[in-house]
């Protein structure tokens, strides 16, 4: 498969114009979409869109003390799919919860959120990678600079830029308690960074990621040619939308006030994972979805 988005190939970095759409559904169709042609215009252009009121205040209550639950129960288990923080046991990340939890499996399979994904993408989707992020107050760290899709496609063979994350807030986001931060309109660009991916590289990225991160100058041209940097806030049950290859990060939590997550990307069953472009091992399906069967909603088979 020819590699359409070169990465981590060159000794310098290169900034490129993406090949594919942003919403990938006819924007003659738009009459159709559960969005808004405002809420479209928005997304196509900043690559990203936030949603409130979507779930109930009885909705977002039963979803925060499910993800409690989910972590008190794992604190002292040892698995691949429990990511703890870097320089203490503090669990940072739950992965595959929608696979190993049927209560977070029905959140994904959400009419109201498949409506809005299936439209975006142009297509019936399925979730590739699921978590639940856990930044505490005073203990949680930083996630660096990174487009999305770079890494599924250098390091899971995502071919296409036909994916998009969904975060549903359960905690409130405050401009200072280290809340996700976009750059609008860096989704029309794709940064082929420096540096060969290392075998396994995921169990450090997932605690601190080196490789696939943009080098400085890069992420300085994207914010001066794009519209800046936006801090996506909201109160518990705020849902945030991103384009795969929007430009984003989230600073370290030095408040007393906690930020967590439920974190799904979902991704066209027409853009199936093929072989790593890193040439690398794939990485466990817990982290990039090769084997699934059904698209979301759907009673039939990928095709």
């Amino acid at each position: 498969m020819e590699d359409l988005y070169p990465s981590r190939v060159e000794s310098k970095p290169k900034i490129t114009e993406r090949k594919d759409p942003v919403i990938h559904t006819d924007r003659s169709k738009d009459h159709e979409s559960p969005l808004s042609k405002n809420q479209l215009n928005f997304y196509e252009k900043n690559g990203y869109l936030q949603l409130e009121n979507i779930f109930s205040d009885n909705e977002v209550a039963d979803m925060q003390k499910a993800i409690f639950e989910l972590k008190d129960s794992n604190r002292d288990v040892s698995s691949d799919k429990i990511i703890r923080e870097p320089d203490h046991d503090e669990i940072r990340s739950i992965f595959a919860v929608d696979q190993d939890d049927n209560y977070f499996k029905e959140i994904a399979q959400d009419q109201r959120l498949l409506d809005i994904v299936n439209h975006l993408l142009g297509s019936d989707v399925y979730i590739h990678q699921s978590r639940i992020n856990y930044k505490p107050g005073f203990a949680g760290k930083e996630f660096n600079w990174h487009s999305d899709f770079e890494t599924w496609h250098v390091e899971d063979g995502m071919p296409r830029m036909r994916a998009l994350s969904m975060s549903i807030a359960l905690s409130d986001n405050y401009t200072f308690n280290g809340p996700l931060m976009l750059v609008p309109g860096s989704q029309n660009y794709y940064v082929s960074c420096v540096g060969e991916t290392p075998e396994n590289h995921y169990k450090e990225s997932l605690k601190t990621q080196k490789f696939g991160v943009p080098d400085n100058n890069s992420l300085k041209w994207l914010v001066e040619n794009g519209g800046g940097l936006d801090v996506a806030t909201g109160k518990a049950g705020t849902i945030t939308l991103f384009e795969c290859n929007t430009m984003h990060a989230s600073t370290s939590n030095i408040t007393p006030y906690p930020r967590n997550n439920l974190f799904m990307v979902y991704n066209s069953v027409e853009n199936k994972l093929a072989e790593p472009f890193s040439g690398a091992s794939p990485r466990p399906e817990y982290i990039a979805v090769r084997n699934t069967t059904v698209p979301l909603g759907k009673k039939g088979t990928l095709t």
